[in-house]
């Protein structure tokens, strides 16, 4: 589960990565922003019910704040 959540992790600074890289280099001027920072919500959603379902299903357990 931890190595599921690392590469869903890995995936959303890409393509925070990635929308960065183009809208340095297109200057505003397509849509490759917009898809890639779309892409980073979708997975960032993603990695939230994961860590939900996994929650619920006993994969991982809540520690609390000590």
């Amino acid at each position: 589960m931890k190595i599921l959540v690392a590469i869903a992790f890995i995936l959303i600074i890409g393509s925070l990565g990635s929308a960065l890289y183009y809208l340095m280099r297109d200057k505003g001027g397509s849509k490759r922003t917009l898809h890639a920072l779309a892409l980073r919500v979708g997975f960032s959603v993603l990695l939230f019910a994961l860590i939900l379902v996994a929650n619920h299903f006993g994969y991982i357990h809540p520690t609390g704040i000590r």
